[in-house]
């Protein structure tokens, strides 16, 4: 697989470009609506504690290594993985493992950019007004109406994929790079503006109580998977983008040391997402919830009763939007490197190829919210029984193909590549740190992952 030289020949142009490119991909929606609500769910702080371990401990080895092959083989996901094999005497077979990262990250480009859509219609909501003095049953029919709309889902998915096609298309340093220079210091200002209004209006201590109390009567097996696997996918590995992030990556930069910056940028952001939201819904009397009922059903309640909830909503709903189009951005990244690199064709018709048919691909998951809402398209498999066309792709990519995926370039890179390539490119100067993350990737993170996986069918 011959890598493109418009592939190999861009580099991040800092370390900071870097860490927030990848910082803007690992940040998605999940973080803001999901990992504070499951952190209080679970056990508050006896639950970040054990997410945190599990990051350190299974999370950093992977993501260190994804950054290594991706600085060595200095190419898409699976041309990396093919030069790194090349150069260690391996099977050229293994670049099979980064195409399943390049198709998973497909996958979840199509319907993750729909999520991006609801962003964007409730930024505008907000915005002029429509959410005041909303009551329960109005919201939930509101969120209800969007998602039976398949032309207007349509029409915010086309919007979400023409910014992506404007700032992929510019290339790494003056399209991605310039974009998270811009979307992350936004992300964050919002986030404190939003911490400090919901303070002041919510009942910050309860949100404190919620997220921070420990309750270790909550840590049972299952909770630590939960953990294990919240952390897999919050930092955003196995998707072949952290790959290719590292194949733009300077000599100079230390990979273990921006690896752990991103870790704890990561889950510092999910947690002041957690403050920024949870004050309001204990404040409004509402109940806690997890995902899209969350952001597009519950918290509308809020901002319809609190004074300058139009603007404060509208702040929020524009934090959504900074969340998700980073990462839609960052995955995106990933397939049109592979497109580049597959045929050979220069980035401005690789990111136009990959917006038209991850666009398509998001018309069934669009079809499936409203008028195929009742079609198992895979009722005849156990595992997919019950699950729209939707669900099905979601479960697909982010339960099984991220999770085989990620085991199999643990085994690629901790038992297929030469010592003197893992340590040229992980530069980690205390041979104990080294042999404690060799150990780690060859046998603990393949273990785990393996667990994870016969749970996620078992369950």
């Amino acid at each position: 697989m011959s890598s493109s030289s418009s592939v190999t020949q861009e580099q991040w142009s800092s370390r900071y470009g870097f860490l927030l490119a990848s910082v803007g991909f690992a940040v998605g929606l999940g973080n803001i609506w999901r990992f504070p609500y499951v952190t209080g769910q679970n056990g508050g702080s006896a639950f970040l504690f054990i997410y945190l371990a599990a990051a350190l401990i299974i999370g950093l080895p992977l993501l260190i290594t994804e950054l290594s092959i991706g600085r060595r083989g200095k190419s898409s996901a699976p041309g990396s993985i093919v030069n790194v094999a090349k150069a260690s005497g391996a099977s050229r077979s293994w670049g099979l493992v980064g195409s399943l990262g390049v198709f998973c990250a497909f996958i979840i480009l199509s319907y993750y950019s729909v999520m991006s859509g609801w962003t964007l219609d409730y930024f505008f909501r907000a915005a002029s007004g429509s959410l005041e003095g909303i009551t329960a049953k109005e919201s939930m029919e509101m969120f209800s109406a969007l998602n039976n709309n398949p032309w207007k889902l349509l029409f915010w998915n086309t919007i979400i994929y023409l910014l992506v096609i404007f700032v992929v298309r510019q290339g790494v340093q003056a399209g991605i790079e310039r974009a998270v220079k811009v979307l992350m210091p936004a992300l964050f200002v919002i986030l404190i503006v939003m911490m400090i209004y919901s303070a002041i209006a919510g009942d910050l201590m309860a949100a404190t109580r919620f997220l921070l109390e420990p309750d270790f009567s909550k840590v049972t097996s299952s909770m630590i998977m939960q953990a294990v696997g919240q952390a897999f996918f919050s930092i955003g590995i196995g998707w072949g983008t952290l790959i290719v992030f590292g194949s733009y990556l300077p000599d100079d930069v230390s990979i273990p040391k921006s690896a752990v910056i991103l870790i704890f940028a990561d889950t510092f952001v999910a947690l002041l997402a957690g403050f920024a939201i949870f004050p309001l819904v204990f404040g409004y009397g509402l109940t806690p919830t997890s995902g899209a009922g969350l952001a597009f059903e519950t918290l509308p309640l809020a901002f319809g009763q609190m004074p300058g909830g139009a603007f404060f909503g509208a702040l929020f709903f524009l934090l959504l939007i900074t969340a998700s189009l980073s990462s839609c951005i960052g995955i995106a990244e990933s397939v049109v490197s592979w497109v580049s690199d597959k045929w050979n064709i220069e980035r401005q018709k690789g990111i136009l190829l990959t917006a038209s048919m991850a666009w398509f691909l998001g018309i069934f998951s669009i079809l499936s919210f409203g008028k195929w809402s009742d079609f198992y398209p895979l009722e005849f498999i156990p595992l997919f029984a019950g699950k729209t066309i939707f669900y099905s792709l979601d479960f697909l990519a982010a339960n099984i193909l991220l999770l085989i995926g990620s085991m199999l370039v643990a085994v690629f890179f901790g038992w297929f590549t030469t010592k003197k390539i893992k340590e040229i490119e992980i530069g980690i100067e205390s041979p104990q740190w080294f042999d404690f993350w060799h150990f780690m990737i060859r046998f603990i993170v393949p273990l785990v992952l393996f667990i994870i996986l016969v749970m996620a069918f078992v369950e």
